[in-house]
């Protein structure tokens, strides 16, 4: 008798977390995006290289959906972004948070306003500090804070939300190599933190210091002059 044929393995498509289709931005007659188009899948972490003004922290707001592409199209989970906003959270280069009040302070007023919006995406203050490595109970003021601190009660603002697909902007900025290496060991752990209902945990950073960011990289695009110019897969823009 004939053996039976082996079984034919269909790999499942690879699921994008954000994507871009011919994104431009425009601010009169300055192009801070100039028709890009990218995806970035479900999982992975992708860091984003160039100079001020590349237009890094631009294509972050898009895929945040803080900003409308002036051409194109961005999309979030297969949908427009404004329909997964709670599903993002997006770490500005300013810690926006308040030196007068404490890091627990922070985050509960933070909490308050997303609850405010109907989002009931957020989680507990209290267990994000700790997931960073801050004491809740810490009742010093956050501009007492030393600036990897800082960074760090800002991060546990934006992780309260439990987002999959998390935005950083320059992360890295004003950190020593210590601290920087702790936030790089933090974000390897968010990688890993289930997600309820299923899916994966998503990363876009940008940094200047490609280097620090170098053990979280699955993927790493160059911009120049708003455009893609490089890509680790070795496509070119």
């Amino acid at each position: 008798m004939a053996a039976a044929p082996a079984p034919i393995r269909v790999e499942a498509p690879a699921t994008l977390a954000a994507s871009l289709d011919s994104v431009s931005k425009v601010y009169g007659a300055f192009a801070a995006l100039r028709n890009v188009s990218t995806g970035f899948l479900a999982g992975s972490c992708t860091v984003l290289l160039g100079e001020n003004g590349a237009g890094k922290s631009t294509l972050l707001r898009v895929v945040a959906g803080l900003i409308t592409p002036t051409r194109g199209q961005a999309s979030l989970f297969g949908g427009f972004p404004q329909q997964h906003r709670h599903r993002v959270a997006y770490m500005s280069h300013a810690t926006m948070l308040y030196d007068e009040l404490t890091a627990m302070e922070n985050l509960a007023y933070f909490a308050n306003l997303h609850r405010g919006e109907g989002c009931a995406c957020v989680g507990s203050p209290e267990m994000a500090l700790r997931a960073v490595g801050l004491d809740p109970t810490l009742t010093r003021p956050v501009g007492q804070y030393s600036q990897g601190m800082r960074q760090r009660a800002s991060l546990a603002r934006v992780l309260q939300t439990d987002p999959e697909l998390l935005l950083l902007d320059e992360p890295f900025s004003n950190l020593d190599v210590r601290s920087a290496g702790q936030l790089v060991d933090l974000l390897a752990d968010f990688r890993t933190w289930p997600v309820p209902g299923g899916g994966v945990r998503t990363i876009v950073l940008t940094t200047h210091q490609a280097s620090l960011a170098e053990p979280l990289a699955d993927r790493t695009l160059v911009m120049r002059q708003g455009q893609i110019a490089e890509d680790s897969t070795g496509k070119q823009g």
